[in-house]
């Protein structure tokens, strides 16, 4: 088995978990058979003295398909 793993960068004015699932769906456009999702770094934009948005770095794992092209 092969499986390959890309880097995303996902961002929420409602919450961490929500910046996470929109950068799982956003990949589930394109890609099939996401089974990892590893936060690697969390941030914040600030404005006004409170949390503006949330952005999260995230790396997805996949399992690369066994079809050759003929």
């Amino acid at each position: 088995m092969v499986e390959k793993t890309i880097e995303l960068i996902g961002s929420s004015t409602e919450s961490i978990e929500h910046a996470v699932d929109l950068a799982v769906a956003r990949a589930a456009v394109t890609i099939s058979g996401v089974h990892t999702a590893q936060v690697t770094n969390i941030a914040a934009e600030v404005g006004h003295n409170k949390v503006q948005r949330w952005k999260v770095t995230v790396r997805l794992t996949f399992q690369v398909k066994d079809q050759l092209h003929e």
